[in-house]
């Protein structure tokens, strides 16, 4: 069996021209969807379509950036329809097709491709954590915020202002975080009631 699968970026485009090709193709069935691209977060009627195929089956596209538009993205998704045993074919761009032994050899090359650009992109993040820490400006991954610490410093009297100074945390992150815990309603409790107070009447 056949399936198509068919993708336009926006609610204005047209999947009409897609479906034209996938049932000229011989697609039985054809799943489709108008959303970006840029990732295959999201994109519920391709994990439905993948779903869908079983062993046997292929799945069509008219062309690549229907699918996938990262060389990793698309070698996954390959990877998952070859774990199903099930084929992968694109009409147009030569007409790629991984049930044939040009297209398997496509596929080959396509996944040291894939392996390829991963190891650059993990160099890159590599060499810009280095130009950082020489710059002095990398400080890692933010360390989690000690709660107990803080309702600790609030049970001795200390202000969130004090308190942010004692942890090196924003004055904000201290708000944020007292706002929720019994020590922190009481004390804007304290505040409200100590704001609403009548001043002392004057000796004179």
């Amino acid at each position: 069996m056949i399936v198509g699968y068919a993708r336009v970026s926006s609610s204005s485009q047209s999947l009409e021209a897609q479906h034209e090709q996938l049932a000229a193709a011989g697609c039985d069935k054809v799943f489709s969807e108008k959303r970006s691209g840029r990732t295959t977060d999201g994109r519920d009627a391709l994990t439905d379509a993948i779903d869908f195929v079983r062993e046997g089956d292929v799945l069509a596209v008219t062309r690549l950036d229907r699918l996938a538009r990262s060389v990793v993205d698309l070698h996954r998704l390959i990877e998952r329809l070859t774990a199903k045993r099930c084929g992968f074919r694109v009409l147009q761009q030569s007409g790629i097709d991984t049930t044939t032994s040009t297209g398997k050899l496509t596929l080959s090359i396509l996944g040291a491709v894939a392996e390829f650009e991963a190891d650059i992109r993990r160099d890159r993040q590599r060499d810009g954590i280095e130009r950082a820490k020489a710059k002095g400006v990398y400080a890692g991954r933010k360390p989690n915020i000690d709660t107990a610490r803080i309702e600790t410093l609030m049970a001795a009297g200390m202000n969130p202002t004090a308190i942010a100074r004692e942890m090196g945390i924003g004055r904000a992150s201290v708000y944020r975080l007292i706002r929720g815990t019994n020590l922190g309603k009481a004390h804007i409790a304290v505040a409200i009631f100590s704001a609403h107070q009548p001043l002392p009447a004057s000796d004179s």
